[in-house]
């Protein structure tokens, strides 16, 4: 097979990352899709004060393994794409065995630490409700048991998605643990029906589908790496310690960094269930639901773009990194704007689907997704800082941003309940979006706003803006949305989702 050679930089980059986003983005649909159906069944299965401790739970147990992660799910993404774009692919080998120990090791330390500190979290949390507490601290206990597996599936994906692979990611992670998710979490739904709902087994259920994600992500990476091994080369001692040493320079801020974005996306929950108690947390969580999909079709694109970003900004491919950038921007534009739009137009239907008792989260649905047409509209902004090796700027950038939610939501959560968590949560949003940007316009010339972004953005206004104010009017919206993105399917580069013949 021959190199394309006709075709330029960007727009080989755009078909590739094209081939992998859509796939990734399918399969973060219907992660995000199946995780609104747990959602709804454990809403429905524990009552508010049971869910809210079920949600608190997760909220800690997401937590505890980003931290096992140390940064290496952005580490192990740019510097094996660093290391194959400047020739040196038997350092490939070094590169992993620098980030996966590590991983393990600590991993296994901080489940422990989460099993001892269980009681105390679940004190903490649910306080309020002594008869809660015993059955959150064992479940609490159940998910520390899953936190290695958590933290080594994530890590040995995102192996497989630095040598440019998504499908382990999107059929282990999006498909199959989600999948066994819902089915699991189902069955524990059903076997409660007429009898009393218990938080732990819903916990397990929930967890368990990462051990055979685990044992099949070890094999994906294990093949990712022989397919692509040098095997002639190693490389010297020399050449593997000043690795190790820059590996850990660039990761090491990425790392914090992590813990802090994932604890801008889930310390609000806990901080509800602490401040507000366990129902207001149960109604912040369920109206927040939305959000995980809209994040996970980011992640989805971005998984796809980072490795060839890295690729063009290693080698000083300014033009097409910023090209690849506005492109996935607008893509990403079209695909998730339509969705905040249709959120904010049917926030009380959309909440009385999990029952009366959560219709108070409607000011928190309008909140948040005003919040994240704003988040949008930046694209992958925090991972192009992060790829251009501006990991302390970063780090910098995301714990301004949890400084800014942690004072909200101290201040307002008392008063205000899951609608001051949002308000928090909206603010960390906007800083954790608008300072990156500014520091990779300034930096790199890079911006978000090319012609397919203005033009996917003015299509999902001009369409399903009128639905915010006449819901009826979305029969009309929908089709006028599709045949608006066929007519500008060439600002929009829709083209490279076609397979090349």
């Amino acid at each position: 097979m021959t190199a394309d050679t006709t075709t330029p930089a960007p727009e080989r980059a755009a078909r590739g990352a094209a081939r992998g986003g859509l796939a990734n983005i399918a399969g973060s649909a219907l992660a995000g899709g199946t995780g609104v159906v747990v959602t709804w069944i454990v809403a429905r299965a524990l009552g508010p004060e049971q869910a809210g401790a079920f949600f608190a739970a997760t909220a800690a147990f997401v937590l505890v393994g980003g931290l096992s992660k140390l940064g290496t799910n952005t580490g192990l993404v740019y510097w094996p794409a660093r290391l194959r774009a400047t020739g040196q692919h038997h350092l490939l080998g070094a590169c992993l065995r620098s980030g996966l120990p590590p991983v393990a090791v600590v991993s296994l330390v901080l489940a422990v630490t989460m099993w001892l500190a269980a009681p105390w979290i679940a004190h903490l949390t649910a306080g309020e409700s002594p008869q809660v507490v015993a059955d959150h601290t064992t479940g609490l206990r159940v998910l520390a048991v899953f936190v290695p597996l958590q933290a080594l599936t994530d890590v040995l994906l995102t192996v497989t998605r630095g040598y440019r692979s998504m499908r382990p990611t999107v059929l282990l992670d999006r498909v199959l643990r989600s999948g066994l998710q819902l089915v699991a979490v189902g069955a524990a739904g059903v076997a409660a029906m007429g009898a009393a709902a218990s938080l732990p087994v819903f916990a397990f259920a929930w967890a368990a589908p990462y051990l055979p994600v685990a044992i099949l992500a070890g094999f994906a990476a294990r093949r990712a790496y022989t397919s692509g091994l040098d095997r002639e080369k190693r490389g010297t001692g020399t050449e593997r310690r000043r690795l190790r040493r820059d590996f850990w320079i660039f990761t090491a801020p990425r790392a914090v960094a992590a813990v802090a974005q994932l604890a801008l996306q889930r310390v609000d929950v806990l901080l509800v269930a602490a401040l507000g108690g366990l129902a207001p947390a149960a109604v912040y969580a369920v109206a927040g639901r939305f959000v995980v999909l809209i994040q996970f079709a980011n992640q989805g694109l971005s998984q796809s773009v980072q490795p060839r970003l890295a690729e063009a900004l290693s080698t000083g491919d300014h033009a097409a990194a910023r090209r690849l950038y506005q492109i996935a921007t607008g893509w990403l534009v079209l695909v998730t704007w339509p969705i905040c739009l249709l959120v904010i137009a049917f926030a009380p239907r959309y909440l009385r689907l999990f029952g009366e008792g959560y219709a108070a989260g409607v000011p928190v649905v309008l909140v948040l997704a005003s919040a994240m047409l704003v988040a949008t509209g930046c694209g992958m902004v925090d991972m192009v800082l992060a790829m251009a090796g501006r990991t302390s700027a970063n780090l910098g950038n995301v714990l301004i941003a949890l400084t800014v939610t942690i004072g909200l939501d101290v201040l307002l959560i008392p008063r205000w309940g899951a609608l001051g968590a949002a308000a928090g949560l909206a603010g960390a949003m906007v800083v954790n979006n608008l300072l990156p940007l500014a520091q990779v316009c300034h930096g790199t010339r890079m911006h978000p706003f090319g012609t397919g972004t203005l033009c996917a953005a003015a299509l999902a206004i001009g369409c399903f803006g009128f639905v915010v104010l006449v819901p009826a009017a979305v029969v009309a919206a929908v089709p006028a949305y599709a045949a608006g993105a066929w007519l500008l399917r060439g600002p929009l580069m829709l083209a490279a989702f076609r397979r090349k013949s």
